[in-house]
């Protein structure tokens, strides 16, 4: 049976057509047919005939409709064949094509390329150079890239080498050049005659990269200073450098705060210590030394005689540590500092370090005790050691909580004490009671310049009892009350106070609640001739424009003032006090050609 169809030739997906010319009648434009051949042998194959339809247009009425009533007589089995072949046909069409060009492009990058005689050098460096392919997004980078940021990295090592061999302190901290760069700039130092202080701070050495300064270190006498701080050199590291060190007989000071070092890195250095005659400063801040490692550096200071400062803030001695240490001071005769901020030493181990340092034979001159959970009790034991002290120059206690009764104890010491000029008190929960008793101190002592007494809560009746005795009495010269809640009425009294001290020239005042109300008192002291104070930091104290303006007036109002820095900064001004601020520096500087650094 033949099946014949108006169907356009481009509907169908590229059949076999045989057409059949007939001479036509007319030059009207003429029809084509389709005509359905079953095939014999396969059911699925059709071939198509085309024929001509007549050119008179009656023939060509007649043969429309019966094309047209044959046609839809048997459309739904047509276009039910066309959809099967489509379906079909179309998937594989579409992975042949997606091949095709996979295959084109593979080609394209991996043609072969004539064959040249090359040294094995040569074919390494020609694969290394070539495309890399990786699946992870974003890393198939050309050569070229490459090439330039390695072009880049050494144009920067060759700076820092200049740098190197050009000045005498060099600060390259935060670089991030890593191990291999390290290596590259050990050479400028190995007869380097120039550069005497050099930071490797912060630049991702590991413990591999101490191995650049085998007979780097060795062979320089210029080098004192060296900071590799903040470099993950773990024990290992350590233990590298410290080898290498033995045979050093220049540097002076070595920074490897916040190194990873743990007890075994305390062990090694404390080896070298043992022998080598040169070092005066070691920094070993915020490690992870404990109890054994504070043994084996307690230690070694019984045998080195050259090493005069020490730094272990941030680590984790403990009562144990601080034992060990004690032993040692005692034989020991070189050490000026010791620093031991945050090592929870608590009440026992600051009485068994009391001791130690008493019968210390050397001249202790600064001691860092901040934060070691220390209460009344352990401010008993630092009180004892600050009768007898006659050395000690700086005093820590920061942190703490020795609260009134240690206060007072500290202050019962400092009567007896003509040593001490710098005494940190800040944070150990002392109020009005304890802040009186160190202000009596102060009639009678001239020696204690700088008093820190931040962080707590003294209150209004603490700043007056304080500043009934500066007034008139005392050798202060900077004083801390920041977050100390004195409020306005405490401003009113230390104002008062400003009025006739004749010493103090940076006050700290920030975080008070001082408002409008506490800037009105502060301005009218500063109207007042006042030539010491040069430092005002009135930081956090909610003060608005109202005390802005009656500060900047006490500014233009008295040409004598010395204030050289003001410090506003986190308050509430709008852009009205801060102009009102401006202008008065401006004015300042007009008439009297002083500099006054005001900060918002």
């Amino acid at each position: 049976m033949t099946f014949i169809s108006t169907l356009s030739l481009y509907s169908h997906p590229q059949p076999q057509v045989r057409l059949r010319h007939k001479r036509l009648q007319s030059p009207i434009v003429t029809a084509v047919q389709f005509v359905w051949l079953p095939s014999l042998k396969r059911r699925a194959s059709r071939s198509f005939v085309v024929r001509a339809a007549g050119s008179s247009v009656e023939g060509r009425a007649s043969g429309s409709r019966r094309v047209y009533r044959e046609s839809q007589a048997n459309a739904s089995l047509s276009v039910a064949s066309v959809k099967q072949i489509a379906t079909s046909v179309a998937p594989f069409g579409v992975l042949l094509a997606f091949t095709l060009v996979i295959w084109k492009l593979a080609e394209k990058f991996l043609a072969p390329t004539p064959k040249q005689s090359k040294s094995p050098t040569a074919e390494s460096q020609s694969a290394s150079q070539g495309l890399k392919w990786s699946f992870a997004a974003g890393t198939n980078l050309l050569s070229q890239f490459g090439a330039k940021v390695e072009r880049q990295s050494k144009q920067k090592l060759n700076e820092f080498a200049r740098e190197l061999r050009s000045f005498p302190f060099i600060d390259m901290s935060g670089r991030n050049f890593g191990d291999e760069g390290l290596f590259f700039l050990a050479e400028s130092l190995a007869f380097n005659q120039t550069a005497e202080e050099v930071s490797f701070a912060a630049n991702g050495i590991t413990a591999a990269g101490m191995k650049a300064f085998d007979g780097v270190l060795q062979s320089n006498i210029t080098l004192k200073i060296l900071d590799l701080s903040g470099n993950p050199v773990g024990d290992e590291g350590a233990k590298c450098l410290c080898d290498i060190l033995m045979g050093n007989s220049s540097i002076e000071k070595l920074q490897l705060n916040s190194a990873d070092l743990g007890d075994e890195g305390a062990k090694a250095i404390a080896e070298m210590l043992k022998s080598n005659s040169s070092l005066r400063v070691l920094e070993l801040n915020n490690n992870m030394i404990e109890y054994s490692g504070f043994t084996s550096l307690a230690g070694a200071l019984l045998e080195n005689k050259s090493i005069r400062n020490i730094h272990l803030n941030g680590n984790y001695g403990g009562a144990l540590g601080a034992n060990a240490l004690a032993k040692a001071l005692e034989g020991n005769k070189s050490l000026r500092e010791l620093h031991l901020h945050g090592n929870s030493i608590g009440d026992e181990g600051i009485r068994s370090l009391m001791t130690g340092l008493t019968l210390h034979r050397g001249k202790l001159t600064l001691l860092d005790i901040g934060n070691n959970s220390l209460t009344a009790k352990g401010a008993f034991y630092v009180a004892g050691y600050i009768r007898k002290i006659k050395s000690l120059l700086w005093l820590n206690i920061y942190m703490n909580d020795i609260g009134d009764e240690g206060a007072e104890k500290i202050a019962d010491a400092l009567k007896e004490n003509r040593s001490i000029t710098t005494l940190d008190l800040g944070g150990n929960n002392i109020h009005a009671a304890g802040v009186g008793a160190v202000a009596k101190v102060l009639k009678d002592n001239s020696v204690i310049t700088t008093l820190e007494l931040s962080y707590n809560p003294i209150g209004p009746d603490g700043a007056k009892a304080l500043a009934e005795v500066i007034k008139f009495h005392g050798n202060i010269k900077t004083l801390k009350l920041g977050w100390c809640q004195i409020g306005a009425k405490g401003s009113e009294f230390i104002a008062d106070a400003l009025k006739y001290n004749t010493t103090i020239s940076v006050l700290d005042l920030r975080a008070n609640g001082l408002r409008d109300e506490g800037a009105f008192c502060l301005a009218r002291s500063l109207k007042v001739v006042n030539e010491a104070l040069t430092s005002l930091d009135l930081g956090f104290n909610e003060i608005r424009d109202d005390g802005a303006f009656a500060i900047a007036q006490a500014l233009k109002s008295n040409e004598d003032v010395a204030v050289a820095s003001l410090n506003l900064g986190s308050n509430f001004l709008t852009k009205f006090g801060q102009s009102a601020l401006t202008d008065a520096r401006d004015h300042v500087f007009e008439m009297t050609e002083k500099e006054i650094a005001i900060f918002f």
